[in-house]
């Protein structure tokens, strides 16, 4: 634009559809024709839609990467460079959104579309989607008497950004001033039981019932697994846990963070009253795009109040193929053949957090035909599918693991899923609903594949029984993925590799990439999770070397030399395929006796 710098001294203008498209097609991004034959939407709606909105929406090709669409972050990002400004992706999650509400009205910052995104001491970063708009810059910078910087961004993310911002900000005073008024400091149990019964708390406050109703949206929208709710002495934490890392996204006041807390538990059917001892529940929730999200309550009592963890599981993680999982073609052959068999043990081993239950309840939808039952019983209930018939362990009635297999064994199953092995008497019906004819999957709580036998000896099976029941085993762990929008290629650091692959020699070849950051990935370098797994199949050779006496050491030695993968090395290849670094594989891989 070489009209732009006598413009930013002129008064405000609004940007246009014409101008706009007359610089893309000056700076060789929109092919003229195309540009030329474009009809400007009638718009009878009588809202105000940006320039840059309706422009992206025709979808064109951008010239300087006809690959890709001129998309409306790609077009905004085009505006910064165009008006020599700071182009800015708003992250809600880096938002300190109690300081930039506090800078100027939600009245203000709508009529100027305008949106407070950064706060330090001398200076406030402002979002604006109208390089040319300048007129709210002086009268601002004087009313807060800050410096005043702004930066081009998403006009759409700031007219979302703006609403939310604003409306859980007013909720949340609105429900400090309604719900704390002469309550005293919330800093022990016994203040806290007198606060739930006090009668002042109303959990169907409007402005509660917002908050909460946003704090799942916003989970939702960022991907978050779990939410953890954690009060303080005057501010409580919201955080929530994004591919396997926390990330503070809100501070409240304590005594509102109580309220909330309050909301939840009874929307999951909680007892609301009582904060000493540690509860369950359970939510339902819908996502505006109509999916069905489970939500697993859990609280617990702290020096500060109620701490609670929501769970988020989206029937969206349950793939329908092995390979979605991160199998390769030897694992999902492996995986499958063992799942395959009529009867017998099928184990997942794992810490929590390792992705059991995803594969758990992945592969049983898959072998959730009409023609079969599947029954499972668990601790609780993860997910409710209709494919299954669940029952949840109640040890308040005498309903344990073992309780459950007995009774399941009693509803003619084909298959049975044990939430956990973790005891003697829970090992034992397990044992025997195997030995009877039905297909078993379950869980144990052990590093490898090789050290399950080991820890089923100790809790009380004995080593014949292994070996007429247990059909293989699988350890599992997550990693996370490399953003593909900014991975970068790198030499592989050969001491890092043999550090990895020793003793077994794996070849170094392929592309390795490290992690860069950008906006897609919140500057992390990595978006997601995927799975690397050792899968240990009980052949006969195997089976020989399993006695009273055997560690897991022998057992694993063996099954290598019966062709067992190592969790390592499937880390590795996962590695040299540029999903992600020998660093994340490092991190989950649990040590080896022969390093």
């Amino acid at each position: 634009m070489e009209h732009q710098q006598t413009t930013l001294e002129e008064i405000d203008r609004r940007l246009t559809i014409k101008e706009i498209i007359s610089d893309l097609i000056e700076d060789g991004r929109v092919d003229k024709k195309i540009a030329d034959d474009f009809l400007i939407p009638v718009r009878s709606s009588g809202l105000e839609i940006h320039p840059l909105v309706i422009i992206s929406q025709q979808e064109w090709p951008d010239l300087l990467n006809p690959k890709k669409k001129l998309t409306l972050e790609r077009l905004t990002e085009w505006l910064a460079n165009r008006s020599s400004m700071n182009y800015f992706r708003i992250d809600p999650l880096k938002v300190d959104v109690t300081s930039v509400t506090n800078v100027m009205s939600s009245a203000y910052a709508t009529r100027h579309k305008i949106l407070p995104i950064k706060v330090t001491e001398n200076t406030v970063t402002i979002a604006t989607a109208e390089p040319f708009v300048r007129s709210w810059e002086k009268e601002l910078q004087h009313t807060s008497g800050l410096k005043i910087e702004r930066v081009i961004s998403n006009p759409v993310d700031i007219s979302r950004f703006l609403n939310e911002f604003y409306s859980v900000s007013h909720s949340i005073r609105t429900a400090t001033s309604e719900n704390t008024d002469d309550i005293p400091g919330v800093t022990n149990f016994e203040q806290l039981i007198e606060l739930g019964n006090s009668g002042r708390l109303d959990t169907n406050d409007q402005s509660v019932v917002h908050i909460v109703d946003w704090l799942l949206q916003f989970a939702f929208d960022q991907r978050a697994s779990d939410i953890h709710l954690e009060p303080r002495r005057e501010m409580s934490n919201i955080r929530f846990r994004i591919d396997g890392m926390m990330h503070t996204v809100y501070e409240m006041p304590t005594a509102v963070m109580t309220v909330v807390i309050a909301r939840v538990k009874v929307l999951g059917r909680m007892d609301v009253v009582e904060k000493r001892r540690p509860q369950d529940g359970r939510i339902k929730s819908k996502t505006p795009d109509g999916d069905e999200i489970e939500l697993r309550l859990s609280t617990m009592p702290t020096a500060f109040g109620e701490k609670m963890v929501m769970r988020i599981f989206s029937p969206d993680v349950l793939v329908k193929d092995f390979s979605g999982l991160g199998f390769s073609e030897k694992d999902a052959t492996d995986w499958t053949s063992m799942i395959s068999q009529p009867h017998g043990i099928v184990l997942v081993t794992g810490p929590t957090g390792s992705g059991k239950t995803t594969t758990l309840y992945s592969t049983l939808k898959q072998l959730a035909q009409p023609d079969v039952n599947v029954c499972t019983v668990e601790d609780p209930i993860e997910m409710v599918l209709p494919e299954f018939n669940q029952m949840q362990v109640q040890h308040n009635i005498g309903v344990d693991f073992a309780a459950g297999i007995r009774t399941l064994l009693r509803q003619d199953p084909d298959i049975i899923m044990v939430g956990e092995i973790r005891d003697k008497e829970t090992a034992e019906m397990a044992t025997q609903a195997a030995l009877t004819g039905h297909l078993v999957l379950s869980t144990l709580h052990t590093n490898d594949a090789s050290a399950a036998i080991p820890r089923l000896r100790e809790i009380g099976i004995p080593a014949y029984l292994i070996n007429a029941t247990v059909i293989g085993i699988m350890a599992q762990r997550l990693v996370r993925t490399l953003c593909p929008a900014c991975k970068e290629p790198t030499e592989v650091d050969e001491d890092l590799w043999k550090t990895l692959t020793h003793p077994w020699k794996v070849s170094g070849k392929g592309t390795f990439y490290k992690p860069v950051g950008c906006d897609e990935c919140r500057n992390t370098g990595f978006v997601g999770r995927i799975g690397i797994y050792e899968m240990m199949i009980l052949d006969r050779e195997l089976r020989n070397h399993i006695n009273s006496e055997t560690d897991s050491k022998t057992i694993r030695t063996e099954a290598v030399k019966q062709g067992m993968t190592k969790m390592r090395i499937s880390g590795a290849r996962k590695v040299a395929l540029g999903m992600t670094t020998i660093e994340e594989v490092l991190k989950v891989v649990p040590p080896d006796d022969e390093d």
